[in-house]
């Protein structure tokens, strides 16, 4: 019968061959009068379904070089867009910038400082996700012991504000981040509402992988058993203790003779002394019981049951299970005896996602089996099916493992996309690798976020990277319009934040973590909590811009949500003036088609015809002739397609690090 009526109609003898005929005659048919009064079966229906086809079919014919659309694409979805800010800093108005500075010396920044203000701006940015780094209670060098808190000592702190990777009480929030300490967590869970209220999901840390040296339970909710509580510590090994021991030596505070706790400032606790005995491994893994100064030392590792000599001591995941959702892999573990550390992580999680959490952001995940990352993502997933789940890892070989059997949503494209990308804007590398990352992440890549500026990284805008924001703005498109993988700023990299400051611990070219310290772009544009950019500088009010323009289209765009297509190896080496930093590709969905350019470049201009190859348009369906485009970033004048013979052409000037978005 389809061959019959497919020959009538002239259309591919298949069904496949009618299937676009068939949803355009549905769509007009779906409003007729005949639909809604008669059964499913009426043989009406299918005499007017069959003039329908006829209509559709005859104006097909009419419109063949229309700007039609591949049907086969996804649903489009919007895409992520999340805000990284370091909590501490984001609020501080101190200008003053003292290395080792105290915190009457150089300020600090409050939970109280997100205002409705702050956070509808940063959601005017296009954000749809916040990282508030850097909440979880971390050890620091500050008395808090009229809060119940104990002092933490100096040799085992990094900086006087304390590394955000030390946690030391998981069941509450850093007391620095607070108007009243007392009321911390109060305080941090008015700010979660806060930011819900103005459209934001909610990121925290979660740092499975070691704790503080000093880790102290405090706010454990009733049942809940610290770290190390129960662990049998005359064993280097156990699987239900929660660290590694080193039995019969004392922990030594690591020496150097280029650094002194506080840059030498007198403290009593600074004696050389720590009390731990046995010794814990350190948290990068050092078995020594003085580790070396460039350890991890501040941290102790936690143990998930993963022997010395490397083997494994609890159930794995039986083969297949790669393909399995969270579901079958929480009723998997469900009956299941593991360690105690991973109920620990799991209790955790559980509960920040019961406080309106939606989302973690873990660290050094690869770090830590992922079975457990199974067992915990599942529980967290049960809980809240739309949690955000991203992890660093730094591993290619292991990105799968991690997403398909550890369950997780998105992992960190850092060790591809963003070394190529810097070594590009350095003029260390060209831009033709970039096809084969995007090829062989290609059955991943919606689960690769991209970033340019976290609060490990050097700053974008550092001389060590780009050299100023301006020369990452090119980078930028590409890293959120190349996939349709979250992208991901950090908080001042809007304002082109160099990190030029000697904050103590913490080194120029990145903004301290370690430190109390002032951000001087994002002060200017906080305007003593206005707010409004008033006292901006102007290159960085028109960069600020620049990241609205891109990340709001980003967000809303349903091509980025769609396909890709490289165009680079058609251009690369048979267009003239094409620039060895151009990377070019195109994006489209049923809704939208894009040609994507960029110049990673920010010395070279480039002036080229960028060729569009007959394959992708057969896939959009253009045929000869001459197509309006118009340029999405910078407003400039229309421009043509010209299609002829079955290739497109385009005229594209780019300056050192600008980009153009063209939409037919």
């Amino acid at each position: 019968m389809v061959q019959i009526f497919a020959k009538f109609m002239k259309l591919p003898a298949s069904k496949a061959g009618i299937k676009n005929y068939l949803l355009v005659a549905r769509k007009w048919i779906s409003n007729f009068y005949i639909c809604r009064l008669h059964p499913q079966n009426d043989p009406m229906k299918k005499i007017v379904l069959a003039a329908c086809l006829l209509l559709a079919v005859s104006a097909n014919a009419q419109n063949r070089n229309r700007k039609t659309m591949d049907k086969k694409q996804p649903v489009t979805t919007q895409k992520t867009v999340v805000y990284q800010v370091f909590t501490r800093l984001f609020g501080n108005q101190n200008t003053t910038n003292k290395p080792w500075g105290t915190i009457e010396e150089n300020g600090v920044g409050k939970f109280n400082d997100f205002t409705d203000k702050a956070l509808s701006e940063i959601k005017d940015l296009g954000v749809t996700h916040i990282w508030y780094t850097g909440v979880p209670h971390h050890a620091l060098v500050r008395d808090y012991t009229k809060y119940g808190i104990s002092n933490d000592d100096p040799e085992v702190v990094k900086g006087r504000a304390g590394s955000p990777y030390a946690v030391k009480d998981y069941y509450n929030v850093n007391p620095d981040l607070a108007v009243d300490p007392a009321k911390r967590l109060e305080e941090f869970e008015a700010l979660v509402a806060r930011s819900h209220k103005a459209g934001l999901k909610v990121l925290i840390d979660i740092v499975p992988n070691h704790i503080a040296r000093k880790y102290e339970g405090k706010s454990n909710p009733n049942g809940v058993r610290d770290f190390g509580a129960d662990d049998n510590k005359n064993v280097e090994y156990a699987r239900d203790n929660n660290f590694y021991y080193i039995p019969g030596q004392p922990f030594q505070v690591p020496t150097s003779d280029t650094y002194q706790p506080l840059n030498g400032e007198k403290n009593p606790m600074i004696d050389g002394q720590f009390d731990e005995n046995p010794a814990k491994w350190t948290g990068n893994g050092s078995r020594l019981a003085k580790p070396d100064i460039n350890d991890w030392y501040e941290t102790v590792k936690i143990n998930y049951g993963i022997k010395p000599d490397g083997s494994k001591d609890f159930p794995e995941l039986p083969a297949g299970f790669d393909h399995k959702d969270y579901k079958e892999h929480y009723a998997f573990w469900k009956d299941k005896d593991v360690p105690s550390s991973w109920k620990k992580f799991r209790d955790i999680a559980l509960y920040w996602t019961a406080k309106g959490i939606d989302g973690f952001r873990y660290d050094m995940a690869e770090m830590v089996p992922y079975e457990f990352w199974s067992y915990m993502n599942s529980s967290i997933k049960m809980k809240n099916p739309d949690a955000f789940l991203l992890a660093e890892v730094y591993n290619p070989q292991e990105y799968r493992n991690y997403i398909h059997l550890g369950k997780m949503d998105y992992l960190y494209d850092k060790v591809e996309l963003y070394d190529k990308l810097k070594a590009i804007v350095q003029g260390k590398s060209n831009a033709d690798g970039i096809a084969d990352i995007q090829a062989g992440l290609h059955d991943i890549e919606k689960h690769m976020l991209h970033f340019l500026d976290n609060h490990d990284e050097q700053r974008l805008a550092s001389p060590e990277f780009a050299g100023s924001g301006s020369n990452g703005r090119s980078l930028m498109v590409l890293s959120a319009t190349i996939s349709t993988s979250p992208v991901m700023i950090y908080f001042g990299q809007e304002n082109g934040e160099p990190g030029s400051e000697d904050a103590g611990f913490g080194k120029r070219s990145r903004t301290s973590i370690f430190d109390y310290i002032g951000v001087p772009t994002h002060q200017r544009w906080m305007n003593n909590g206005k707010f409004d950019g008033a006292q901006s500088y102007t290159q960085e009010k028109e960069l600020r811009e620049f990241y609205k323009r891109l990340l709001n289209f980003a967000a809303n765009s349903p091509a980025i949500m769609g396909e890709y297509q490289e165009l680079q190896q058609v251009n690369r080496h048979g267009t003239p003036n094409y620039g060895e930093a151009v990377y070019s590709y195109a994006r489209w969905s049923s809704k939208e088609r894009l040609l994507v350019s960029c110049n990673l470049s920010a010395q070279e201009t480039a002036s080229f015809e960028l060729k569009i190859p007959s394959e992708l348009l057969k896939k959009w369906r253009i045929g000869d002739g001459q197509y309006d485009v118009t340029e999405q970033l910078y407003g400039r004048a229309k421009s043509k397609l010209v299609v002829k013979d079955g290739e497109g052409k385009i005229w594209v000037e780019l300056h050192p690090s600008e980009s153009v978005i063209y939409k037919l």
